[in-house]
């Protein structure tokens, strides 16, 4: 008996002192160079980074066009050059004031950060959108009305939220409207094909679950591609272009897979 006395007492030594298994955040964005991510901008090839779009300055990914000399619906992308399936992406974004205004006017303000995309090197040339699933980033426009961010979108795809796939492009979360020029900070857990969170700030602003191929707003993809219906496990992140500038920051990712 005396024994067992002392085994248990040691046993719960031994816990009282363990350590909580550390946390392995990867740093996505090295500060430096955009080394480990890939440029595919509509109307050009996979790696051409037309007009410096994408460029790492200031410790920042930062996306500008003043190198354009018309926007021409270059809806551009930066894609980081492994896939993953479970994770949470973390990072900081803020908008800067130039929009270019000769882009569509819903891109004003507007931004986001594709995931379970499909491989940027699949895309011809003239596909405009990834198929993929977007964690949507909106600033506040000059009528100061509510506008949330940390929205979904789904070109090429679908998702299922209260029960039911819904048909809507875009899905609004319950964020707070945030003022431009802002640091604010996302963060998207992703759980394979099931549950899929949206934060901001700390706070859950939309959950819904079974990402999927299907929908429309992608155009001129490989059809063999678009199997409506197919569950999206894993898949590219890319971060947006779509004539707002914006930076980036801090860009890390916790694999789950490996919990």
């Amino acid at each position: 008996m005396k024994t067992l006395v002392i085994a248990a007492l040691c046993c719960l030594a031994f816990l009282s002192n363990a350590k909580p298994k550390k946390e392995k955040w990867i740093q996505l964005f090295n500060g430096k160079n955009l080394k480990n991510w890939t440029v595919k901008i509509h109307h050009h090839e996979v790696g051409d980074n037309y007009g410096n779009t994408f460029r790492a300055e200031d410790g920042m990914i930062k996306v500008r066009y003043d190198q354009y000399d018309h926007f021409n619906e270059r809806y551009g992308h930066l894609y980081f050059n492994k896939p993953f399936s479970n994770y949470i992406l973390r990072l900081q974004y803020r908008f800067t004031g130039l929009w270019r205004n000769d882009a569509p006017i819903y891109t004003e303000r507007n931004s986001g950060v594709m995931f379970h995309s499909q491989d940027p090197r699949t895309m011809p040339k003239e596909q405009d959108w990834p198929i993929s699933v977007e964690m949507q980033f909106l600033g506040v426009l000059a009528d100061g009305k509510p506008r949330p961010t940390g929205n979904m979108c789904s070109p090429g795809t679908d998702v299922v939220y209260q029960g039911r796939i819904d048909s809507r492009h875009c899905i609004n979360s319950s964020s707070e409207t945030y003022e431009n020029e802002r640091w604010i900070t996302a963060e998207l857990i992703v759980r394979g094909d099931s549950l899929v969170t949206h934060k901001i700030n700390g706070k859950t602003v939309l959950e819904y679950s079974q990402p999927q191929i299907g929908g429309g707003v992608a155009n001129r993809y490989n059809p063999a591609l678009k199997l409506d219906g197919q569950l999206l496990k894993s898949g590219f992140i890319a971060l947006q272009s779509e004539g707002q500038e914006i930076d980036f920051r801090n860009i890390e990712i916790l694999d789950l897979s490996k919990q």
